[in-house]
């Protein structure tokens, strides 16, 4: 199996194509990364920017360059010896424009007869026979209009079953005789019936489990593999299906064993199921560890405060974030995904395991004797606590029925009066023969992706770069120590998994993170600033403003466009002052005036560039280090899109914006010809750092394969994280404001095993038995260590 030492993430577009990414090659190989890593590529809804709403199987998508594109990307890959890795999505396809989806079009027009009802999640007994389509304004069915063989509501498109026109029928009567029915959008909470992507109407599941489905969904991914055009493959949302076990098995199977990753949240220490076929995680864990070793445990107590002193009356401050996330977890089980805790509900019934009043097939199966009926709404009510208080993403049964355990006792201290129904119901949901419990485990994962990543993190904001996909805000900062310990524990399990800074999902770019994080070495001062700027621009929504404050801070120089497009779906995400279906135009209106006054402003542009100056330097700091130290850990590092220069970016789609790969070029050929680039806005000094420390995992394979903590001694130790990696020493500083303030390095050394020592990003040569870190990072906060005789 070829294996990566490091990857360079590419999102292919209709306006970055294949072609593109070909052209890019030279570019990535430059750099030091080893593999081209792809976004998605098959055929996916037009005009789609991220490829996960896949409409066609069987072909590359044409407007993203096809099948030509991709061998002409491959070609260019394999002249300068890189590897492909392609991101895929097994869980769902895209709905949004039936005529352009291949299968649900079919779905459609055929109903069960089509030889793709098999193929989607579909609760036909509930639905009467026929798939709910939550497209309508109201509930009328005024815009309705036959148009050929086709029924159109508006813009939207749909078939016409055969046999069930008649000349002067009209459209409403046609469309009964469908086998589909248009409901209003707002029935999608509660009355669907047909499994989605978490909550997202226009993305639709699809039964991988079945051996036909994976065959026929992966017949473009197998002839990839066949004709040597990918050498591994990311799977987005792996716990959105049936068993992800067996998927892996049938993947591995397909690609010959091949390099996979899986984009799976952990939480926690959680592991990782040991018998997955899987080189481990797209990263997100490694990507919490690096983050918090660089945030001072100090601030907290302060920043805590100040959390508190922004809480009202109607806005209490949760008492902590577990508290917080019960809550909204809780919310979104009753809300958005109140359709799939139904249909678990049906479900239990059907099994014939628990004998169910009052759902729509009461009294249908087989039920066990000797046990009482049970309310539909009470077993709603304890399905979707039980989701509220699970601890983790989902189980994988018989693994995690512990969990299962744990949240039934939680679940039983928020709701005693449940406590009986979720006894009842425990035995069913751990039994992994029940239809049941399957389906609970694909729904946990989207209650807490909906409740904490999407809800959650815009409400919980003492310190915004803790709140990322797959952290937990919870944990503030860790001790050097314990980052070794992480490290090591990845090393000697997933020594291949992926290590991330930055990706298409994250909340925030890597360098938003590192100067947010500074907040912490500044407590006092943020909370000063914050409320003067609370006073100058108020929007009654503390909360909000705090985290609308750093965004800004952390992202500066944004443009005024990305900060508006951020604070709405901000403020929207949170859910608390407006929503994204229950707009407050009134809020919002001060909520875009708050943005508007960074700009237009003088006290407050006055007071931004005031706080600018403590944290800039300091954030370009742990910036750099941060970058370092992902690079050289355990795993193979990706490199997402244009964040070799600084990624300040916010939430998607701001950080899937172009990258400008002319001006990364000439920066680099400047680099390579013996320019040291000052720590400036351009973001130079990291390009260096990056491509120095890809070349040395590419070019030096026998390097990176252990993992040694160094210690440093002197007044300043705890402000350095060192590790030798096989004769490749990383040492980074952390916590730049405090080093400052107590004088700089003063009389600090880290000592090597290694007689003399070169820093392969300045090229300077150091004694190594006791290196003085005053002079080893005079120029830049990281150095890269190999034995001098190393070349």
């Amino acid at each position: 199996m070829r294996v990566p030492h490091s990857t360079y993430r590419l999102q292919v577009t209709s306006a970055f194509t294949l072609q593109e990414a070909a052209a890019a090659a030279e570019y990535v190989h430059d750099l030091g990364a080893d593999w081209l890593y792809f976004s998605p590529l098959l055929k996916a809804e037009p005009g789609s920017d991220h490829g996960y709403d896949v409409i066609d199987h069987s072909q590359v998508d044409p407007a993203r360059g096809g099948a030509a594109g991709l061998e002409a990307a491959v070609a260019e890959a394999r002249k300068h010896g890189l590897g492909v890795l392609i991101d895929i999505v097994p869980n769902h396809v895209g709905v949004a424009t039936p005529e352009q989806s291949l299968w649900w079009w079919d779905l459609l027009k055929h109903g069960r007869d089509s030889r793709y009802a098999d193929s989607f999640d579909v609760d036909w007994q509930f639905g009467g026979g026929r798939v709910r389509i939550p497209v309508l304004g109201d509930d009328s069915l005024d815009g309705l209009e036959i148009v050929g063989s086709e029924l159109h509501y508006y813009d939207n498109r749909y078939p016409l079953a055969p046999g069930t026109f008649e000349d002067g029928a009209d459209a409403v009567t046609v469309h009964s005789r469908q086998h589909y029915e248009l409901v209003n959008w707002h029935r999608a909470d509660y009355d669907l019936n047909y499994r989605r992507f978490f909550a997202v109407n226009t993305l639709a599941g699809i039964r991988v489990e079945d051996a036909r489905v994976f065959d026929e969904s992966h017949v473009e991914i197998a002839r990839w593999f066949d004709e040597g055009l990918a050498d591994g493959l990311r799977v987005d949302h792996p716990d959105g299906l049936r068993d992800p076990g067996q998927y892996l098995e049938r993947l591995g199977a397909l690609t010959g064993h091949a390099y996979v990753l899986v984009e799976k949240i952990l939480e926690g220490r959680e592991p990782l199921p040991p018998e997955w076929a899987t080189a481990g995680t797209t990263g997100y864990d490694a990507l919490a560890d690096f983050d918090r070793v660089l945030v001072d445990p100090a601030g907290e107590e302060r920043l805590n405060a100040l959390d508190k002193e922004l809480a009202t009356d109607d806005k209490p401050a949760p008492s902590s974030f577990a508290e917080l996330i019960h809550g909204t977890k809780r919310g979104i089980a009753d809300g958005i995904l109140r359709s799939e805790v139904l249909r678990i509900v049906r479900d239990l019934d059907a099994s014939g395991a628990i004998y169910i009043t009052g759902t729509v097939q009461a009294g249908s199966g087989d039920f066990a004797t000797g046990l009482p009926p049970l309310d539909a709404t009470s077993v709603a009510d304890a399905v979707a606590e039980l989701l509220a208080c699970f601890p983790v993403y989902r189980s994988y049964l018989p693994l995690g029925s512990e969990q299962l355990r744990a949240a039934a006792d939680l679940a039983e201290t928020y709701r005693p009066d449940l406590a009986q129904t979720i006894d009842d119901l425990l035995p069913v949901l751990a039994d992994p023969t029940n239809i049941a419990a399957l389906r609970f485990q694909q729904t946990s994962g989207m209650v807490m992706a909906k409740g904490v990543e999407d809800t959650a993190f815009y409400r919980f904001n003492r310190l915004t770069s803790l709140n990322e996909v797959g952290a937990d805000p919870a944990e503030f900062a860790i001790p050097v120590g314990e980052l070794h310990k992480r490290q090591v524990t990845r090393l000697r399990a997933y020594p291949n998994s992926m290590t991330t800074l930055s990706t298409h999902d994250t909340k925030r770019g890597e360098d938003t993170r590192a100067r947010i994080s500074v907040l912490a070495e500044l407590p006092e001062q943020w909370a000063s600033t914050l409320q003067q700027l609370r006073q100058l621009a108020p929007l009654g929504d503390g909360q909000l403003e705090n985290l609308l404050w750093q965004a800004i801070i952390g992202s500066w120089p944004a443009s005024r466009e990305r900060l508006h497009a951020y604070a709405e779906k901000a403020a929207r995400e949170a859910g608390d002052s407006t929503g994204w279906l229950d707009v407050d135009e009134e809020f919002e209106t001060r909520m875009h005036r708050l943005v508007d006054s960074a700009f237009d402003s003088h006290e407050v542009r006055r007071v931004i560039a005031g706080f600018l100056k403590l944290v800039e330097q300091p954030g370009w700091s742990n910036s750099l280090s941060l970058k370092l130290l992902q690079l050289t850990s355990p795993g193979s590092p990706d490199v997402y899109q244009g964040s070799e220069l600084w990624e300040t970016s916010l939430v998607d789609p701001d950080n899937r914006r172009p990258v400008d790969y002319g001006v990364r070029r000439s920066m680099l050929a400047r680099i390579d010809a013996g320019d040291l680039p000052p720590i400036d806005e351009t973001g130079a000094a990291k390009l260096l750092v990056t491509s120095r420390a890809l070349r040395l995992r590419r070019d030096r394979p026998g390097q990176f394969q252990g993992y040694r903590p160094l210690a440093a001694t002197g007044a300043a130790a705890d402000h350095v994280v060192a590790f030798d990696r096989d004769e490749a020493i990383t040492v980074a500083t952390r916590l730049p404001v405090g080093l400052a303030a107590r004088g700089g390095w003063a009389d600090t050394t880290l000592s090597t095993d290694y007689e003399r020592v070169r820093d392969v990003i300045t090229g300077r040569e150091y004694d190594g038995s006791t290196i003085l870190l005053a002079e080893l990072l005079q120029t830049y906060p990281v150095a890269l260590l190999v034995p001098a005789t190393k070349g």
